[in-house]
């Protein structure tokens, strides 16, 4: 038998440049070669290494216009045009169609990205009527009961895919039941689209290793390091209502034995790996499974040899001095935080047990080990105000790290989502960060993006190289060496965020000043990433604070 899993591409204002390897399909290839060694498995990244092309932005999306409308090549601007970014979906039909499959299997992670799933699907059901096409990911495990109305999509799995697969497998052999089949979607003449029951998935530690034979190790790369995923748990012990882990993983965190993540990151060292990023949802939950696998690393690994980061994001909740030391010494060189709001009333809200005095302890002491840290921030939270936004905001900027902000968008059946109306297909398009689609009426969009902006400025400060030292922000301002300044200057003076191309200089239409100036007023200082101190001292024009009045 012959399969072909793959990753399809991607259409958006922007793209992540680096998380891009399809690890869920390698995992079901390493899982169907150990069941069924004879089969021929492939899996193809329709994303990755493709290029990009500029396409027209979607009808739903053209409210965005006024917010990416004009090309802005300062460093402070957004997005500007709509690109498709991976493989023509005909492209990817005349190859599938060379490869002759038995079956096809199409990975639709985001809700966001679902489109593109299924125009994949459509482009090659229109050359292969016959051959069955199949999906999972994350938005399958979202809305399953939705995804087989498209007639071009045969069958889903939706929770984790290894024993499903095997088992929808054997169902192709002619060895079990379709409706013996765990988490499998189908339709049916007489009953409709039909569920079967979901079912445990086989033993975290007896899923083997990814397959990552169909790529060099030069496919993925983080800056001139060849790059490698690796999973060491599923799911995660929180409940953040905002989050859709669960959705795929269900409510059993089970973390890998130390033993076998030693053993996988030696073989991807022996294929030419350097850099190892963890997607898990929580990486360090089980403290000391992961301060025994950071003591292997120390011993087998000399200084320099491996270079470890956590993309996804790592829980600050589980990290103590003892645990921080060893992860810079094992070759951990950034950490990736979670803060979501230093609103203690929206942490409870959003059912997440952490809180600030932890998280000053642990940026505190890893920036002083020589982690480089950014910590996320969700604008635009359903329960948070503008205020409690900016205190977040103002409250990361007396830290050195960088800050890295989030608008909120709704995924998906989340918990969160039940105090919304029902979304339909247009509301999952649009769970997407760059959408800025979720207003409230605490909050407008205008609003968010303003505060998007506003964390690109305050990080270009964050920037400049001050050595520990103390500077004022006006002797920055006056000095040659950083001309993007003026454009903070001339906010600051003329209460106009300026928009820079080959053109000429532009207003930004939709930064509003008002925002911005309740940041500014509560900003007394700015903390680089080398600890240096930028005191906020220049104050906006009276004249700007009457006419806002």
């Amino acid at each position: 038998m012959k399969i072909l899993l793959l990753q399809p591409p991607v259409e958006d204002f922007y793209d992540t440049d680096v998380r891009l390897q399809p690890i869920g399909a390698c995992y079901l290839k390493a899982v169907i070669k150990q069941h069924f060694p004879n089969f021929d498995v492939v899996v193809k990244d329709y994303h990755n290494n493709h290029g990009r092309k500029t396409i027209a932005i979607p009808h739903e999306l053209k409210y965005l216009t006024p917010y990416y409308g004009i090309k802005d090549t300062s460093p402070f601007g957004t997005f500007h045009q709509y690109f498709h970014y991976g493989a023509d979906y005909q492209d990817i039909a005349d190859d599938v169609e060379k490869f002759v499959p038995d079956l096809v299997g199409i990975s639709a992670l985001f809700s966001s990205y679902y489109r593109e799933v299924v125009q994949v699907a459509r482009a090659i059901k229109a050359r292969m009527p016959h051959v069955p096409i199949l999906i999972g990911g994350g938005h399958v495990s979202a809305v399953k009961d939705q995804v087989l109305q498209e007639s071009c999509i045969d069958y889903l799995i939706y929770g984790e895919g290894e024993r499903p697969m095997i088992e929808f497998l054997q169902f192709m052999q002619g060895r079990r039941s379709i409706a013996d089949v765990a988490n499998l979607g189908y339709r049916s003449a007489n009953d409709g689209i039909i569920l079967n029951a979901q079912k445990e998935n086989f033993e975290i530690d007896d899923i083997p290793n990814p397959d990552l034979s169909d790529f060099s190790c030069h496919s993925y790369r983080l800056g001139k390091r060849n790059l490698t995923f690796m999973i060491t748990s599923r799911s995660c012990p929180h409940r953040c209502s905002f989050c859709s882990v669960h959705q795929t993983f269900g409510f059993n965190y089970r973390r890998r034995s130390v033993d076998s993540i030693m053993a996988e990151i030696i073989q991807r060292h022996h294929e030419g790996y350097r850099v190892i990023d963890f997607e898990d949802d929580n990486l360090t939950f089980f403290k000391p499974a992961m301060k025994e696998l950071c003591h292997k690393l120390i011993q087998h690994f000399p200084p320099g040899e491996m270079q470890f980061v956590a993309m996804n994001g790592i829980s600050y909740l589980s990290l103590d001095d003892e645990l921080l030391l060893l992860m810079r010494q094992a070759g951990f060189t950034h950490l990736n935080l979670a803060l979501v709001s230093s609103d203690k009333t929206v942490r409870e809200s959003t059912k997440r047990p952490h809180t600030t005095a932890k998280y000053l302890e642990v940026v505190g002491r890893a920036h002083q080990m020589g982690f480089k840290i950014v910590s996320y921030q969700i604008l635009g939270l359903p329960s948070e105000t503008i205020d409690s936004m900016i205190q977040t905001l103002c409250f990361n900027s007396q830290l050195p790290i960088l800050l890295g902000a989030s608008p909120f968008y709704l995924i998906p059946n989340s918990p969160i989502a039940k105090d919304f109306p029902k979304q339909d297909e247009v509301d999952y398009f649009k769970a997407r960060l760059s959408a800025l689609a979720i207003e409230t009426p605490l909050i407008k969009r205008e609003q968010v993006f303003t505060l998007f902006v506003t964390t690109r400025i305050i990080n270009y400060i964050k920037g400049i190289s001050l050595k520990g030292e103390t500077r004022y922000l006006s002797q920055l301002l006056s000095c040659q060496d950083y001309p993007t300044l003026q454009t903070l200057q001339k906010l600051l003076s003329q209460g106009i965020l300026e928009i820079k191309n080959s053109k000429g200089n532009f207003s930004h239409p939709k930064f509003c000043f008002k925002t911005f100036s309740l940041v500014w007023q509560k900003l007394d200082k700015i903390v680089t990433l080398d600890g240096g101190i930028v005191i906020c001292d220049v104050e906006m024009e009276s004249v700007l604070f009457d006419h806002l009045a």
